[in-house]
């Protein structure tokens, strides 16, 4: 039934396209299909196409090109989606990062689909790694033997060398939910990831999943995959977490298991106490503040909402605050500390003298997460972080957002974290005008090469209020983590009257 609804919408998109109009689904922007459209390709060479007609991959073909993914004005596009109008075209192969990514991301897509259809297992998600995937399956109260590895193997080696097609939709949060209504993972994924009112879906024989893309055009090109490990997880489609089976764990840490009373919350107990592992990070984060001109500052954990709604983050964000109410009066937790510093801020008149204004805070926030979304240490309801904010002028920014990044890269080679960068660009819906967002992109954008570390752009997932820088670190299994983050915020300063004489 799913897989009929996928090819009924898939049907209707493709129809819509050659129309020239769409219903929401999948509108198309541009020419008509088949009018004549200009390829730019690096180097400054360009070639003719069609639009709605001609793809990257018969781009490739025309060139001699191994391509596995194309890069379409800025944004990854698969190899078989048609280009929509005048473009500038980039083709990328095993050798480039995206390539390996669509690479590894197809393979784990194969695996997926080998576990539902061999062992009755249900997807929950399918990651690439810088070097290989990993897949989240529950199998009920079923589990996986190392011995089993080599049949799981020789399964997917055959599943791929059938030449499964990966096929692209566009689908409404309406039409996800009943593309995912068998899988309860895949649904709670809808509800804490999907933002925006459509997001992909992509088939790969008879498997449905929300996947971001690109993707290969088929199977046929994963020669071989192997499979090398399997470990346990907690579950995240169910409201709550299912029992873990029973492992041994090599190493213990100082941190209590997770009890129902916790509410997603870590206890610190023996090495990371007071003398322990938690108070040396934040005397490490304390020092390097002091040693780059911040005052540490302590804010309050309870506010009245009505300094939410100044900020901007009731509309946007109430749902993940934590409120109650003390007789007549309505208060809150904090989720961030920028509001309080702005409060901070404001209370006095400011000279110029006093810019750029650096303040750090090691307070307690509580956000109210998703329960699907909750995971170890990286996504809980209660947590410190080193946060800081400054305040500065425009002419300012590019200094400011330098020393930032020399800050991350010492404290994480400190740690030994390896990391990434990705320049997060403004999303549909800012607030502000453009020639703003251009400008603090582009200071951004010098800040990254002066760095000299290998960068990525995410076009259009800055937030509402600002572009940024987000750092990813990568964990034991190979995956990534956005961690750290250097935002903007050009909304703030304006909704609290932030100024200076």
């Amino acid at each position: 039934e799913r897989l009929r609804l996928f090819q009924e919408l898939q049907q209707q998109q493709q129809q819509q396209q050659q129309d020239g109009a769409g219903n929401g689904t999948a509108t198309v922007t541009g020419p008509p299909p088949g009018t004549p459209i200009r390829i730019s390709l690096p180097g400054g060479s360009r070639l003719p196409g069609r639009a709605l007609q001609t793809t990257p991959f018969q781009v490739a073909t025309q060139l001699g090109y191994a391509a596995l993914v194309a890069r379409v004005n800025g944004t990854l596009h698969d190899l078989d989606r048609p280009l929509a109008g005048d473009c500038d075209l980039e083709l990328l192969d095993f050798s480039t990062p995206e390539g390996r990514a669509v690479f590894w991301r197809s393979g784990a897509c194969v695996l997926g689909a080998v576990a539902e259809q061999f062992y009755g297992a249900t997807l929950c998600s399918a990651q690439p790694t810088e070097d290989g995937f990993f897949c989240d399956i529950h199998m009920g109260e079923r589990t996986v033997q190392r011995h089993e590895l080599p049949a799981r193997e020789d399964a997917a080696t055959a599943f791929a060398r059938a030449g499964h097609r990966f096929e692209r939709l566009e689908a409404t949060r309406q039409q996800l939910a009943e593309l995912f209504k068998h899988n309860t993972f895949q649904l709670q994924r809808i509800e804490d990831e999907v933002t925006s009112p459509t997001a992909t879906v992509y088939r790969c024989g008879p498997l449905l999943q929300l996947c971001p893309g690109p993707l290969l055009r088929h199977t046929g090109l994963i020669a071989a995959l192997r499979v090398l490990t399997v470990r346990f997880c907690g579950g995240r489609g169910e409201r709550e977490p299912p029992p873990k089976p029973p492992s041994t764990p090599l190493t213990s840490p100082p941190l209590s298991p997770p009890s129902p009373r916790q509410s997603s919350a870590a206890l610190w107990r023996g090495a990371g106490g007071a003398e322990g592992s938690r108070p040396s990070l934040q005397r490490l984060g304390a020092s390097e503040y002091r040693a780059r001109g911040f005052s540490e500052v302590v804010t309050p954990n309870v506010f009245s909402p009505q300094l939410w709604e100044l900020s901007g983050h009731w509309q946007h964000y109430s749902p993940n605050i934590f409120s109650f109410s003390t007789g007549t009066e309505q208060l809150s937790l904090k989720p961030m500390n920028c509001p309080a510093h702005c409060l901070m801020f404001a209370h006095r008149p400011r000279s110029w003298r006093e810019l750029p204004l650096r303040l750090a805070d090691f307070g307690v926030l509580h956000r109210n997460e998703p329960p699907g979304s909750l995971t170890g240490l990286t996504r809980v309801r209660r947590f410190q972080q080193d946060d800081a904010h400054i305040f500065c002028t425009l002419e300012q920014l590019e200094t400011e957002i330098d020393a930032c990044l020399d800050f991350v890269q010492k404290v994480y080679s400190v740690l030994g974290f390896s990391f990434r960068l990705a320049l997060a660009t403004r999303p549909p819906g800012f607030l502000g005008d453009p020639e703003t967002w251009d400008r603090a992109e582009k200071q951004l954008e010098r800040s990254l090469q002066t760095l000299g570390q290998p960068w990525e752009l995410s076009p259009e997932d800055g937030a509402f209020y600002g572009p940024k820088i987000d750092i990813r670190i990568r964990d034991a299994l190979g995956r990534q983590h956005q961690c750290g983050t250097i935002q903007l915020d050009f909304q703030m300063p304006e909704r609290f009257e932030l100024e200076y004489a």
